[in-house]
């Protein structure tokens, strides 16, 4: 069977392309990005007489809760949805997220519960006790190999 010249350049110019498109997905993959850092701020209503006797209480108007993106919105959410069965999630997905992390426990009174006890800043606003806590993680953009 003998090919002609035209079936053969049409026969290359596929494999071409397909090798083409290949490489150039290969090396959108190999490139080195960044991980995404995410932080999630909860943030639940308490009953007064459950504040563990060593926690120190902030008041709400505290300057230092508007240091922390995040935290004004998670104590609102709370109060607003009468959260005391489930934490109010407030998430964070930017550069530097985690620094909102160390903020809650270094910039606050972080108190570190024990047993039942509840981890976290305990916030007076108005007249109930909100406890806001924040954890944090690292999404990755590719696969570990």
């Amino acid at each position: 069977m003998m090919l002609r010249g035209k079936d053969v350049a049409l026969s290359l110019l596929a494999v071409g392309t397909a090798a083409a498109a290949g490489y150039v997905l290969r090396s959108e993959h190999s490139q080195p990005t960044a991980a995404h850092s995410k932080a999630d701020l909860g943030a639940r209503i308490i009953e007064s007489h459950d504040v563990p006797s060593g926690a120190t209480v902030v008041e709400a108007s505290s300057q230092r809760l508007d240091d922390i993106p995040g935290a004004r919105r998670a104590l609102k959410r709370a109060i607003r949805n009468d959260a005391r069965e489930e934490w109010e999630h407030v998430t964070l997905e930017r550069e530097g997220a985690w620094s909102v992390v160390d903020a809650v426990r270094s910039s606050l009174p972080y108190y570190d519960g024990s047993g039942t006890e509840y981890n976290g800043v305990y916030v007076r606003y108005r007249d109930q006790v909100v406890v806001l806590d924040a954890i944090g993680w690292a999404h990755l953009q590719e696969p570990l190999q």
